[in-house]
């Protein structure tokens, strides 16, 4: 029998969806969560500099005493700048916030309203994934993810939602500032809330951990997330009863923070499960959530030494050659630098 849409999902409302946005259900739960800085609203220009072809930071947002994160990345050819065409953006004001809150935190990594740049971590040091030392790494990161571009439209933002087009919901872009901590992947999991029950929980990241085999640690796993939304989000939470939300883990596996809340929705990865299986699992009405966990090498999802959003990534090469240029000049260029370091290899 075929489910309908309406029978896995709640229904997708912009109200709904909002109350997912970071500056939404931050200050409630702040205390179990990062450090994090909220500005809102962005401009315009900063939008548009977002959405603008090319990959390039705006001017002023490099740090003028400190070496930032892409300082060793820099084009050593001054030329290629000269040649950058479109237009400049400057947001002195921004810089200024970001870096008040860089020496508050020591480092951030930051995101929009629902999204986070992780499929541009590439563009950093791979030592420190996603951290950020001065405006220019903010912009950077944010400036090469697809992921973030779901936040710069409403149409993307309340798809699948019903709306006046002529009236449309209220949105204003923030950027976030979350302190930036060198995170254990393997202690990240996404759990799973159906008509206000925990009804699963899943590894976050795709690879295989030994540990996680172990009938003791997945007991703790399950016993210490469920005691944790029971006392710290089930009776906080005042928005609809079917959510996602993602916890990280302490050492020990006793505590957790939480890193994001994710609507109940299509656009909400299940990772380990499908949403009929969830469907299925509320109603068998258990008493514990059921815990999924990349138990062998061979899953058919365990990462394979493959990077992550590896379809995201390009040479650093053609990081620094695309500053400012449309996308046809970028490839005209490209090609040329290709032929010419297949002369030089003759």
């Amino acid at each position: 029998m075929s489910l309908d849409h309406c029978d896995i999902f709640p229904l997708q409302t912009p109200d709904y969806l909002l109350s997912f946005q970071f500056s939404s259900w931050y200050p409630t739960f702040s205390s179990i969560s990062i450090k994090s800085t909220v500005i809102r609203p962005l401009d315009q220009p900063f939008k548009e500099y977002l959405d603008s072809d090319g990959i390039f930071v705006p001017e002023g947002s490099e740090n003028p005493l400190a070496e930032s994160s892409l300082s060793d990345q820099e084009d050593e050819d001054d030329n290629d700048d000269d040649a950058a065409v479109g237009r400049s953006f400057s947001f002195p004001d921004l810089d200024e916030r970001i870096r008040q809150a860089i020496t508050e935190y020591g480092a951030v990594f930051p995101k929009l309203n629902f999204s986070s740049p992780k499929d541009a971590a590439w563009v950093l040091p791979p030592s420190s994934p996603l951290k950020c030392t001065s405006p220019s790494d903010v912009y950077i990161l944010l400036k090469s993810s697809d992921f973030v571009s779901h936040d710069l439209s409403i149409d993307t933002i309340f798809e699948g939602c019903q709306y006046d087009p002529s009236n449309p919901p209220p949105y204003q872009l923030e950027l976030v500032l979350r302190k930036w901590y060198p995170i254990d992947r393997s202690r990240e999991f996404r759990c799973f809330v159906r008509d206000g029950c925990l009804i699963g929980i899943s590894q976050r990241d795709t690879n295989f951990y030994d540990f996680m085999n172990e009938p003791q640690t997945q007991s703790k796993i399950v016993e210490t997330l469920q005691r944790f939304w029971k006392d710290k989000i089930k009776s906080k939470w005042h928005g609809h009863q079917n959510y996602v939300f993602d916890v990280l883990m302490t050492r020990d596996l006793s505590r957790g923070h939480v890193l994001d809340f994710n609507p109940y929705a299509p656009r909400t990865d299940p990772l380990l499960f499908t949403y009929g299986e969830l469907l299925s699992i509320s109603t068998q009405e258990l008493s514990t959530p059921e815990l999924r966990i990349i138990e062998s090498p061979l899953h058919p999802v365990a990462s394979r030494n493959a990077p992550a959003h590896q379809h995201n990534m390009l040479p650093i090469e053609a990081l620094a050659l695309s500053s400012g240029r449309d996308i046809n000049d970028f490839s005209d260029l490209w090609k040329k630098k290709i032929q010419q370091s297949m002369n030089d290899d003759d």
